[in-house]
């Protein structure tokens, strides 16, 4: 008995010559054009300038983005006339209220965040502190590691510490001071990496 396979041979001959004549070619060989590009990109292709633009000193916070820390730039008022101690104060003030602020509409598309908690104050350093001690109304040990990373990593790149890439701070009620470093290893993963501190006293 003789099948008959004609019309099917016929049928794949015809939609053969379709695809030919759409330009498109027939392919065996499945196509991997990589993973769907991530809606989080941890850049600021349009930043907010508003910050920018504000009177006061050029600075820089550390947010959170993929877990990972990342500067962005902002501005701090210091009133003239301030000492060397009141300056460094009134500076990490102000790098402390604007790690609690809320990222701007572009920073939050973007993906950042901040773990920092509002009404978090700072001081200078007290009787039989090192000079350029700063003390934090919540103890540094009662902040997430994510806060922080971010507040050791920001106040370290600023005029509020020494300027050797570390701070020395301690909470209100602390007997001791510690002297904190913003790692490459802190700055890529604060979650999993607190920054390393180290007891310091007075020179």
């Amino acid at each position: 008995m003789t099948v008959r396979r004609l019309p099917a041979l016929s049928g794949l001959v015809v939609l053969a010559a379709l695809l030919a004549g759409c330009g498109i070619r027939a392919t065996e060989v499945p196509t991997d054009y990589g993973p769907a590009p991530s809606r989080v990109r941890c850049s600021l292709a349009d930043p907010d300038g508003s910050t920018r633009a504000a009177a006061g000193l050029p600075a820089q916070v550390f947010l959170l983005c993929r877990s990972s820390l990342v500067a962005v730039d902002r501005t701090v008022r210091v009133p003239d006339g301030a000492s060397d101690s009141g300056r460094r104060v009134l500076v990490a003030q102000g790098l402390l209220d604007e790690l609690a602020a809320q990222p701007s509409a572009a920073e939050k598309e973007a993906g950042y965040t901040s773990d920092v908690r509002r009404g978090i104050t700072v001081t200078g350093p007290r009787s039989g502190d090192p000079e350029d001690t700063l003390r934090l109304s919540t103890a540094p040990d009662d902040l997430t590691s994510y806060a922080l990373a971010q507040v050791v990593c920001t106040f370290s790149d600023s005029a509020a510490a020494e300027g050797d890439g570390s701070v020395i701070l301690a909470g209100p009620a602390d007997g001791s001071t510690r002297r904190y470093a913003c790692t490459d290893e802190v700055r890529a993963r604060p979650g999993s990496n607190e920054p390393p501190g180290a007891e310091v006293t007075d020179d």
